[in-house]
Parts: C-alpha cells; structure tokens; sequence
C-alpha cells in the first residue's frame, strides 16, 4: 500500500533570516532603529573618503561661506568644508565610543567575574573600583596627555580607565547571584576547576547585561571625547572631531550657525541612537523592565 504525503516546502535560509530581522524589529523597534541609525552612521564615517571631499584644506579667500553645491554645510573661519569635517569627525567620536566601551566592556569582565566570584579578591578589587571612581575624567585625561602628548590612543585609556569601574561593579553583582545556584555549586562539587566554572557557567548569565552595559559606556565615551576635544584636551586641533569644531566655531555662530549645529546636531544624533540601542537592549533581554515602564 502506498502512502501519499503532502509535499515539503523547503524555504531558502536567507528568506529566514529575513523574516527574523523583521520579526524583531515589529517585537523591539528601539533596537531596529538604533541598530540601524548607528550602523548607518558607521557607514557613512567610514565611506567618507569616497564623497566627502578633504576635511583639511584651507582656503582663505572663501572663509564663513554659506552652503552652496560646493560646500554643502558652507566653510569655517580657515576656508576648511564643514561637511568634510563633520563626516570625517564622526570617524572619531566613532571610534573613540566603541574602543573605550570595547575596552571597559574586556576589562570589566574580567575583572567583576573574578570579584564576584573569588571571594578572597573581592574587597581588595572593589577597593580598586572606589578609588578609580574618584578620579575626574577631565584631570586623568589632563594628566595623561601632559606626559605623553595628545593624541587619540591617551584619550581612549583615560575614557576606558574611567568607564572601567562601572562595568565591573555590574559584572560582579551578576556574579555574586550566579555564583549561589545549583547548577554552579553542582559542577564545583563535580570536581569542575575553576577557569571553566568561570567560562561555562558564570561568564554566559553576565553577557546580556554586559551588552546593555556597553551601549551606555559607548554613549558616555562619546560625550566625554567632545566635551574634552572642546575644552582643548582631547583630539588635536589639526584633527576634525565634532568637539573641537564647535569650539572653534563657536565665536562665529551668528554669521555661519551651520558651522555649530552640523557637528552639534550629528552628536546629538549618534548619542541618541547608541541610547536607543541600550533601551533595546535592556527590553529585549530583561522584558520585565518595559512592562514597569
């Protein structure tokens, strides 16, 4: 006898894929717009030497221009595209949010699943954080670059250095609830050593608030580099960074505004779409948190 079955429909894994996308872009949105908002910034930055022109060259005869189909965001008080300058001063703040919350993400996370776990290292690490806590961004970064110089690399250790307390502070305190469930004194009573308790057990349960955790630093970081690039302490002036191209254009607002709120709206822009990312974040591992809202 001969059995008749419907025929399978196979469906191409890149339909899946999509589908999913979409799924969790209806379920999360905050995450779909500020994944997507940041992604494209990140486009953009990176793509500018196909487009937008060189941020570094000075002409004196067109200072203080307004927009036109030459300089879309018209020119500084040096003749220099404000356009140029704000794209490629997005590589910077760019750069300097993900390296820093990369950096105090690696480093936290270590150091907070050690804390949290290894009893007999906790005080003395923790004691570490509070004093590291202390210390203001803007005196760090002051005292760092008076030793070495400015540059980029100084002012992502101070920002790392700075951000570093926080994230550990919240790795430990996932730690200490892990530490205490079955399934880890399980494996310990197993006879499980302790790098791979930390690896299978505690480092999985501290990554979703990890993540969220970054996203915030990012933020921070960018903020930090622009308030400390305006203050004359941060990016080298020869570099463009949207810092300290609003502190160099500030004395000129009323004759070319664009010259302010090109660089100032872009940071406004990036700062919200990382926040919006970690408002995502936080819903899509923590759903409990939107229905309190």
């Amino acid at each position: 006898m001969m059995i008749l079955s419907a025929p399978v429909e196979y469906v191409p894994a890149g339909r899946l894929r999509i589908a999913d996308l979409s799924r969790l872009a209806k379920r999360h949105p905050l995450v779909a717009v500020g994944g997507g908002l940041l992604a494209l910034l990140i486009v953009l930055a990176f793509a500018a030497p196909l487009y937008a022109g060189d941020p570094l060259n000075m002409d004196p005869f067109a200072r203080l221009q307004p927009p036109s189909a030459g300089v879309w965001f018209g020119s500084d008080n040096l003749g220099r595209d404000v356009f140029a300058r704000t794209v490629f001063g997005a590589r910077i703040s760019l750069i300097v949010g993900l390296t820093s919350a990369a950096g105090a993400a690696l480093g936290g996370l270590l150091i907070g699943i050690i804390a949290g776990y290894v009893r007999s290292f906790d005080n003395i690490i923790m004691r570490v954080m509070d004093a590291l806590m202390s210390i203001p961004t803007i005196l760090l970064a002051i005292a760092l670059i008076s030793l070495t110089g400015p540059g980029i690399a100084i002012l992502i250790v101070a920002i790392t250095i700075v951000q570093l307390p926080s994230v550990t502070r919240l790795v430990r305190s996932v730690a200490l609830s892990v530490r205490e469930r079955p399934y880890v004194e399980a494996a310990v009573c197993g006879g499980a050593r302790l790098p791979k308790v930390l690896w299978r057990h505690i480092l999985p349960s501290t990554i979703p608030a990890l993540m969220v955790q970054c996203a915030i630093v990012c933020a921070e970081a960018i903020l930090i580099e622009a308030g400390l690039s305006f203050l004359g302490i941060g990016v080298p002036p020869e570099i463009p960074s949207w810092g300290n191209m609003i502190s160099s254009s500030r004395l000129y607002l009323s004759i070319a505004p664009l010259t302010v709120f090109a660089p100032g709206i872009c940071l406004a822009v990036t700062v919200l779409a990382v926040n919006l990312l970690g408002d995502g974040l936080r819903d899509l591992f923590d759903p409990r948190a939107k229905r309190r809202r």
